[in-house]
This record gives structure tokens, C-alpha cells and sequence, in this order.
């Protein structure tokens, strides 16, 4: 079922839409171009993920050497820094197996809708 989320103009540039849907807190995030909806707990320690940055990270690269990518691609939980995927859920570079929940986005006509089964 889709839910309509409202106008893709009144997500904040750089942060999230914090909105509640069935009674599940949800994050919008709309970031070059894109949108993503995440579920606002963080699966290492319960916390509210969607007031962390979106940011990039540092890329495996070879010794001596550092590389810097995924700029506005990675959710870090503002509580311990864990780095997760906006995309996919899933955390980076093998800190952990565990994933935030993401849900299917539809943008039509200027209005964000949330797939949640």
C-alpha cells in the first residue's frame, strides 16, 4: 500500500522529512535528485537514525592513501557513527550484517509516496 507523504518541496535540504506512518517513524530523505525513505531506528542501538548526516565516507584504498566518495549516498547514526547505505540499507564496508529498514519511493506530480507492505 502507498501512502502519500506530502510535497517533495517541503523536505529540508541536507536533513529529513520526520513523518509517522501505521505507527512507524519514517525519514525522507530527498538527496541529488533522489529520494529515500528509511526507518528511523538505527539496528545497533535503537537510535533515531534520520537526525543523523547524510554524508560520504572514506573508501577502502590502498595503504597510504585516502580516498573520500558516496558524498549524500550514507546515513551515519548520530549516536555511535555507524554508516549505512541511503540506497540499500545496508551498512558499510562490514561493520555489520545488519541493515536500516528502506521502503520503495514513487515521486508524481511534485508528491513523495511510501510503499510499505
Amino acid at each position: 500500500m502507498a501512502f502519500c507523504i506530502g510535497e517533495l518541496s517541503n523536505i529540508p535540504a541536507g536533513k529529513a522529512l520526520i513523518t509517522e506512518i501505521n505507527g512507524t517513524s519514517i525519514g525522507i530523505f530527498f538527496e541529488d535528485g533522489e529520494v529515500y525513505a528509511v526507518r528511523n531506528v538505527c539496528p545497533h542501538k535503537l537510535a533515531p537514525i534520520c537526525e543523523g548526516a547524510v554524508c560520504g565516507t572514506m573508501l577502502p584504498s590502498k595503504p597510504s592513501q585516502f580516498e573520500f566518495g558516496l558524498e549524500g549516498k550514507v546515513l551515519r547514526c548520530p549516536w555511535h557513527g555507524w554508516e549505512f547505505s541511503l540506497e540499500t540499507g545496508e551498512a558499510l564496508f562490514g561493520i555489520s550484517n545488519r541493515k536500516v529498514k528502506t521502503y520503495p519511493v514513487v515521486v508524481k506530480d511534485g508528491m513523495i509516496y511510501v510503499e510499505m507492505g
